[in-house]
């Protein structure tokens, strides 16, 4: 009979695309899914041969470097759970914090607000579960992405309207936002060889990469079509490439808008932009 600990170090070692502290915090996420009990409460640990068949199944799944959310299904969000599938990309840190300033940044009621690539939708439905009375829509060009996230506000009891749309060819049938929001693609196609391969291998390449040679190609056409759907004094927010805030920023400032402002993130990296249309 092995202990707890000594479980987890087993399996821990078997995962080498993660550092031990990542690799560490999975095994005990699946363990915690597929026994139903918290971590401190499995410290009493059985034999390894009477965890069901579905846990050693996952975590084979786990080498292969394939994130855990779409094992399991689901992922954490400001302090929500939102279901995942392979449509859909998961739902990180950064965004998080783009949500969170969204929301510090408007106070007041019935705020008006776009978010264009939704995927997951967890931008919208947080926003229209955190900014009271507020009248929210989300846009995709996946029609699966868009089955999730309808799922998502459903579970969550948010109000959001999805909507299909190729945000590069069509405008939406929206005026007079107070916000409009995106996390678009902003990858290049070079930079692949550079990202985790457990982001390649799994994550929708159509919610990942622009092409190399017009790699800006969301805001641009974000920025332009933003100038018809914000009203006057209305709020434009981008989660960014880090590589490439400079030229956003000129590009927008270009476009017309002001008060345009590069932020970091928490670990001091230029992942957002902000921007007001007068």
């Amino acid at each position: 009979m092995g202990t707890f600990s000594d479980l987890v170090k087993s399996w821990s070692s078997q995962l080498s695309l993660y550092s031990k502290t990542e690799a560490e915090s999975l095994v005990n996420w699946l363990l915690e899914h597929h026994l139903g009990m918290r971590r401190v409460d499995m410290m009493h640990f059985l034999e390894e041969k009477d965890l069901p068949k579905a846990l050693h199944t996952d975590l084979e799944r786990l080498k292969t470097g394939e994130p855990i959310q779409y094992i399991l299904g689901y992922g954490p969000f400001y302090g929500r759970e939102f279901e995942v599938t392979h449509d859909t990309l998961i739902p990180r840190n950064e965004t998080e914090e783009l949500v969170h300033l969204i929301i510090k940044e408007n106070p007041g009621r019935g705020k008006k607000i776009l978010d264009i690539g939704t995927g997951t939708g967890c931008i919208p439905i947080t926003l229209n579960l955190e900014m009271k009375d507020s009248e929210v829509y989300g846009l995709d060009v996946s029609e699966g992405a868009l089955e999730v996230a309808r799922r998502n506000a459903k579970k969550l009891h948010a109000e959001v309207n999805f909507l299909k749309c190729n945000i590069l060819n069509d405008l939406p049938p929206l005026i007079d936002l107070d916000i409009l929001v995106s996390n678009p693609p902003y990858v290049p196609k070079k930079d692949q060889s550079e990202m985790h391969r457990n982001v390649v291998d799994f994550e929708p390449h159509l919610a990942l990469f622009v092409p190399d040679e017009d790699p800006l190609v969301f805001y641009r056409v974000i920025g332009e079509k933003g100038k018809r759907l914000l009203k006057k004094g209305g709020r434009l927010y981008f989660e960014i490439y880090e590589k490439a805030a400079i030229e956003i920023k000129a590009l927008l400032e270009k476009e017309g808008y002001d008060r345009v402002t590069i932020h970091s993130d928490l670990n001091g990296k230029e992942r957002m932009i902000t921007a007001n249309w007068n």
